[in-house]
């Protein structure tokens, strides 16, 4: 499993803001360049973002990007999650009946779990934290 280009940049960028904290705006322009994430794919992230409620975007002269929280209380599965969606290691891991062998199949447990497992270290891992560990 792996996640996409764009929410890798959104962890990025989120990452970045947050180092600034929540008094300093940053140009989209600002973080594509400090981050190496092309300025026309950034703002697509940036929307979804702020969709989603993580990020506050402001145009004009004194615009820019900042978080829409405190770095403690955003997530690294909020910002994976408003990108990619809800994490799904396999088709099995959702509703029930989407495969075949759903009721007696060795695999499932050990899919869900691990799902289980990675979506909770998510949840459990706020950007303060990673700024402190960095």
């Amino acid at each position: 499993m792996q996640i996409t280009r764009q929410a890798d940049y959104a962890v990025r960028a989120v990452l970045y803001l947050s180092r600034l904290g929540n008094s300093r705006r940053a140009a989209t322009s600002e973080v594509a360049k400090e981050q190496h994430i092309p300025a026309s794919f950034l703002a697509k992230i940036i929307s979804q973002l702020s969709i989603a409620g993580l990020l506050h975007t402001a145009r004009g002269a004194r615009g820019g990007v900042t978080l829409a929280r405190p770095a403690q209380d955003i997530t690294l599965l909020e910002v994976v999650e408003a990108i990619d969606g809800p994490i799904q290691l396999n088709e099995c891991v959702g509703a029930n009946g989407a495969c075949e062998f759903d009721h007696n199949c060795p695999l499932r447990p050990v899919w869900c779990d691990a799902q289980d497992e990675l979506v909770q270290r998510l949840k459990d891992t706020n950007f303060a934290q990673l700024m402190v560990e960095n």
